[in-house]
């Protein structure tokens, strides 16, 4: 069992990161993974269609499509949304918004100036204000607003219900500076991140009290200090409407007001064409359209898509024909779909005709798609496993799947922890190795899934970690039963004639002779397969790689370990393991240690030189059969492996909406290609609303594919989503955000080493080789950044797909002085 998240007063504190949903090395390829130098990245620019703010006209509204109301206007909350995040960023202090590049960069409009003054004895930061930023009230931003909200978030006080810690465990007091436009912060412990704190920043009236955090700022916002401020929330017409704030002190909003509406994605296309909105998100669908309408309107043919499209001439003879023929119940039938398609075309030719308005602005967004591979049980649990199923993707096919059609850059993403362009991003699939199938057959082979192995496959049983629980389920229902079976039979038998009894007992004894003659059978059966696979076992594998479930946690069995005195501990599970440790030790000494360690690794044999992590079974997470080793299991593979009777076949589960097709078509390739090497996947689609609760959270999964967004502070919010997973005190897990259930000490020391790290250049490199760790333990395997489609009415500027950049939103609005005077819900 695992517990989702972390309870209040627990150590651990974090940021919340909303969820949107290879093994074999070669040796010369270690020197591509040195941490003495940083890769250059080219990030995929921003679409907004840029004006200067004096071609934009002043006044009218625009309507902003978001997936739904929000629930709660506190982005602190564990509620809080992506809806939240919109409506937040024109409504309060973000100190430090994300700039096209996806650094922190300092916003004039509420500070002069941010630094750290002191290192020692202590880190101190030192706020200095704008003089001229107040609240909508008109009081001015001071120390008091960040000393409510540092108390809030400090987590020493449970009853403000919060989500996100980080950081503001850190601080020991919050003063005045030297006048009251001075904020000085005393930092208890470093803490690198220090600009992700105070964003965005709250009244005191808000923070100030339990009840206030909890409730007050849910669905109200009375206090605000940004260019808008909230108007009303209306739950009945699913809006939310911010109008100029007459307080801003910065530059003047161009809009009079934003309405950001609740459009489901199934339903935006009708909207954008019945002019209800001006700017939404959109998939690769409803971009076609657009496209398919800009390039209609211009050639004047008539439309050759959309219903009735693909009607043939002979088709249409035919339907003609019925509708007119003598037979009045078929002509009837034909007459009334003729009608529905006549009026299905003119609709359709009148949303392509008002679809003509509005431009497709892309980009990639700030996040990003992986593959997560369930490490806590099942197949899944061998980390060789895990590595053979990421050597079988080919991540540039996969990324051109998704983004070549759309005309973006189609590269695979080689970080968990920095996206292209960002400062610090390198690429560290190296760590891992690219694809190659026989590398991947051979690590299976290692793991002791061949092509025999499923020839004695119980009935009904499939590998992964559910169904290796229902068979320990099924087993002791099994018992008993059997129990009370036995105990109404011996009653029975007391209670009749001694005759009847003689019999049953002789039946009885006859069927209890032969299921002992089975059970016989069975054991000697399993003590051979234990005798020729103890070298398989999970006792010699696994470098430091933390696998929930194969740990002595508390209620589970402890794992025994052969006599010292009668057995040899064997450290790898094939002859070549010496090798393989070895060579991941190179790797990881390039990535992570100075020249130095890393030229001793390599001449120290493997017991000489292991680390405490190394120790464990089987040589280091990651370890890989030497360059040139040839694969044992044939070069292609004709249906699953198996081992002990199962085949080799993993649960994927898959989101089942509308909006989900891309992902789906990603997931039928993966599967595909795992095919290839003797994986099989049972494909499951769940519904979306239910796929993150009721599946990732809670490991209902043997693969999956979710996304998560990007951050400018790794070190901050990387650690819950890839920290080791923890014992509560009851015995269940504590697995926070890490949902792949994998996790090492190590990587959770590069973090903690890095957030405390203030040399910003020394912070990334501990970062890289914390990412590289993180391939390494092959949990997690990115694929590819995001696209990010967003239709905008043609005369908006300076918004569109902002990639990394937040919004400026008085910024935004009409070229057109005629459309900035129109109404926002003008129809098309």
């Amino acid at each position: 069992m695992s517990h989702v998240g972390v309870p209040r007063g627990t150590v651990r504190k974090r940021r919340s990161l909303a969820l949107l949903t290879a093994g074999v090395l070669t040796i010369p390829a270690l020197a591509g993974c040195s941490s003495d130098s940083e890769e250059t990245s080219r990030g995929v620019p921003q679409d907004i269609a840029p004006a200067a703010r004096d071609r934009v006209a002043d006044g009218s509204t625009v309507n902003w499509a978001v997936d739904a109301m929000p629930t709660t206007l506190n982005a602190f909350q564990a509620d809080a949304d992506s809806a939240t995040t919109k409506i937040t960023g024109a409504l309060l202090p973000t100190l430090f918004p994300m700039d096209a590049a996806g650094q922190p960069k300092l916003n004039p409009d509420y500070l002069e100036s941010a630094k750290i003054i002191e290192r020692e004895p202590k880190q101190v930061v030192l706020y200095k204000l704008n003089q001229q930023a107040v609240w909508s009230d008109g009081r001015e931003i001071g120390a008091p607003d960040f000393v409510a909200q540092w108390r809030a978030l400090s987590g020493k006080d449970s009853a403000f219900w919060t989500a996100r810690n980080a950081g503001y465990e850190r601080i020991e007091k919050i003063e005045r500076g030297a006048d009251d436009l001075q904020v000085r912060v005393t930092f208890a412990k470093p803490y690198a991140d220090w600009r992700s704190l105070f964003s965005p920043l709250y009244p005191k009236e808000i923070t100030g009290s339990p009840d206030t955090f909890n409730d007050g700022a849910r669905t109200a916002l009375k206090n605000t200090a940004g260019p808008f401020q909230l108007k009303s929330v209306s739950k009945a017409k699913g809006t939310v409407t911010l109008v100029r704030s007459p307080r801003w002190w910065g530059e003047k909003a161009k809009l009079d007001s934003i309405v950001f509406r609740a459009v489901a994605p199934k339903d935006r296309t009708k909207a954008l064409a019945e002019g209800t909105v001006h700017i939404t998100d959109v998939d690769a669908t409803t971009a076609d359209r657009i496209a398919l309408a800009l390039r209609d309107g211009s050639n004047g043919q008539p439309l050759t898509h959309g219903p009735g499209a693909d009607l043939t001439p002979a088709a249409a003879l035919r339907s003609w024909a019925l509708a007119h023929g003598s037979d009045e119940e078929q002509a009837e039938i034909a007459q009334v779909a003729r009608e529905k398609n006549r009026k299905a075309v003119v609709a359709y030719g009148a949303e392509q005709k008002a679809l003509r308005g509005y431009a497709v602005r892309k980009s990639l967004e700030p996040a990003y798609t992986q593959l997560a591979l369930n490490g806590e049980s099942g197949p899944l649990a061998d980390d060789r496993v895990r590595r053979a199923v990421a050597r079988a993707l080919d991540r540039q096919e996969l990324a051109e799947t998704v983004l070549k059609p759309l005309g973006l850059p189609a590269k695979p993403l080689g970080s968990h922890l920095a996206l292209a362009g960002q400062p610090g991003y390198k690429d560290g699939s190296g760590a891992l190795g690219d694809q190659n199938t026989k590398e991947a057959q051979a690590l299976l082979a290692d793991a002791g899934w061949t092509q025999g192995g499923a020839a004695e496959k119980p009935k009904d049983t499939k590998a992964g970690s559910e169904a290796e629980k229902k068979d320990a389920e099924d087993k002791k229902k099994d018992a008993d039963k059997e129990d009370k079976e036995g105990t109404e039979s011996t009653e029975s038998t007391e209670s009749t004639e001694k005759t009847e009894a003689d019999e049953k007992k002789t039946d009885k004894d006859e069927e209890q002779a032969e299921k002992k003659a089975d059970k016989t059978d069975k054991d000697e059966e399993k003590a051979d397969r234990a005798a020729v696979g103890a070298d398989d076992s999970a006792a010699s594998r696994a470098e430091g790689l933390y696998i929930v479930g194969q740990d002595n946690k508390p209620g589970a069995a402890p794992v025994q370990a052969p006599d010292a005195s009668t057995a040899t501990h064997v450290l790898a599970p094939s002859r070549a393991a010496a090798a393989q440790s070895l060579a991941l030790l190179r790797q990881a000494s390039a990535v992570s240690e100075d020249s130095t360690t890393a030229e001793a690794a390599s001449k120290a044999t493997i017991q000489d030189k292991a680390t405490a992590q190394d120790k464990q079974p089987g040589g280091a997470a990651g370890a890989y059969a030497p360059l040139g080793t040839a694969a044992p299991a044939p070069a292609s593979v004709k249906g699953p492996l198996g081992k002990d009777g199962k085949t080799l076949t993993l649960r994927f589960v898959l989101p089942s909406g509308p909006g989900s097709q891309s992902l789906r078509g990603v997931g039928d390739r993966i599967a595909a290609m795992l095919e290839k090497i003797g994986i099989g996947t049972e494909i499951t689609k769940v519904p979306d609303e239910s796929y993150f609760k009721d599946h990732i959270a809670s490991g209902d999964y043997d693969l999956a594919l979710y996304s998560w967004p990007a951050t400018a502070y790794p070190a901050t919010d990387g650690r819950p989503i890839y920290a080791k997973p923890e014992p509560a005190t009851d015995g269940s897990l504590l697995v926070e955000q890490n949902y792949t259930r994998v996790g090492t000490d190590h990587i959770d020391q590069l973090f903690d080493q890095a957030v405390a790290e203030l040399d910003e250049k020394a912070a990334r490199e501990l970062m890289k080789q914390a990412d590289a760790r993180i391939w390494a333990a092959a949990g997690s395997i990115p694929l590819f950044q995001r696209p990010q489609l967003v239709a905008v009415d043609k005369k908006l500027a300076n918004v569109g797909a902002f990639g990394f950049a937040a919004p400026r939103y008085q910024d935004i609005g009409f070229t057109d002085r005629q459309a900035a005077g129109s109404p926002a819900d003008r129809k098309k």
